[in-house]
């Protein structure tokens, strides 16, 4: 009869061999699992101190004194937004609406407040927020246009209005450090340093007319800085930050400002006129294109104000005649003997005198070489 139970096999190395592996297994999963903990668990307190704190010396004396200057100028600096008027689809009711915001500062203690006119260019509204906080409805006074200057009004109490410090562009230098405060991205009182990187720039305005004896400044000036004052290191304003020369939509180190002297010079006119009184021959000039089409370099023009000062001075248009060809008229070439190439030098010319003055215009008319005495008018008449 056959047995059918089996006997166990007996444990031989190879068997002890596969247990003591196991065994080593499980302690290395013990021992990294220990480890593991070690890393994780919070260490007990009192084990880890704060490192004492380095005691420093007084602070440096460009620093209190930048300190000092921001605390002293950034209450007449002011935030300024521009508003629209939006009609709502389902309601009767007009809103406003915030449509952009830029800086400015205040003029005087009458609740006079100087921007740029590109930060309220558009708007329906404005509303001027102060360094307390406290926000006014401001009224449009006037703007200049050709310079980039726009003046608004609030009714603010006279003790919450801190006028600016006016100092002066004519003596300014390369190298000279200059502080800028505006409210760049909507941060409001901002304050960014640098020197002055360049003098006598020129830039133009919107509407192409140029800005002379422009300031360029290396202290960062971006969006929103706008309309904000450009000061020395005596806290005095020395420009109006404009705008910055972007290849790349960035800022990258070289921004304008338009000097005080033109502010100083402009503002109480916008005040009191609504605008600044401007000298003119009172022409409509033609394009530079044209010009340089034809081959000429001066100033043609193709209109002028009935008992104007061109009028009055006899000077003769450029038209067409009947079969549409242009007759030349009168080419202006200089005035006071300074070179008129085009309408920028013309402009900039005319920027130098004041209404009323008599000049010397030098023109070809006919093939001849003529001077002409003009008295400047007010172009806004």
């Amino acid at each position: 009869m056959e047995n059918n139970v089996r006997p166990t096999p007996a444990a031989g190395p190879r068997g002890q061999g596969h247990r003591l592996t196991v065994i080593l297994m499980v302690l290395v999963c013990l021992v990294l699992a220990f480890q593991v903990r070690q890393w994780f668990s919070s260490p007990s307190p009192g084990s880890v101190e704060a490192r004492a704190v380095t005691p420093r010396g007084d602070l440096a004396q460009d620093e209190k004194a930048t300190i000092e200057l921001f605390e002293q100028v950034s209450p007449a600096v002011v935030f300024i937004t521009s508003l629209s008027i939006e009609q709502h689809p389902f309601s009767l009711n007009a809103l406003q609406s915030p449509k952009g915001s830029g800086s400015g500062f205040i003029w005087d203690d009458n609740g006079y407040v100087v921007t740029n006119y590109h930060v309220i260019e558009g708007a329906q509204g404005a509303d001027v927020t102060l360094s307390d906080q406290s926000t006014w409805k401001a009224d449009l006074v006037g703007y200049e246009q050709d310079k980039d200057l726009a003046v608004l009004k609030i009714d603010a109490p006279k003790d919450r209005l801190r006028p600016i410090a006016l100092g002066t562009s004519g003596n300014l230098q390369v190298g000279q450090k200059v502080f800028a405060i505006g409210n760049p991205f909507g941060l409001d009182q901002t304050l960014t340093t640098g020197v002055i990187s360049g003098l006598g720039r020129e830039i133009q305005a919107k509407n192409g007319r140029p800005i002379q004896d422009v300031i360029q400044t290396d202290a960062a000036i971006n969006p929103g800085n706008s309309g904000g004052p450009l000061l020395d290191s005596a806290g005095r304003i020395i420009g109006i930050n404009t705008m910055i020369y972007s290849p790349s939509g960035a800022y990258a180190g070289v921004g304008f400002a338009v000097p005080v002297d033109v502010v100083n010079r402009m503002v109480p006119q916008i005040i009191r006129y609504g605008h600044v009184r401007k000298p003119g021959f009172g022409i409509v000039p033609v394009s530079d294109h044209i010009a340089q089409r034809l081959g000429l370099k001066g100033v043609l023009f193709q209109g002028m104000s009935r008992g104007g000062a061109a009028h009055r001075a006899g000077l003769r248009l450029t038209g067409m005649d009947s079969r549409g060809r242009i007759t030349l008229g009168d080419l202006i070439t200089g005035i006071n003997d300074k070179p008129v190439t085009n309408l920028n030098d013309l402009f900039r010319i005319l920027d130098a005198h004041r209404i009323g003055d008599t000049v010397g215009v030098q023109i070809q008319r006919e093939g001849r070489e003529l001077q002409v005495d003009v008295t400047l008018q007010d172009l806004n008449q």
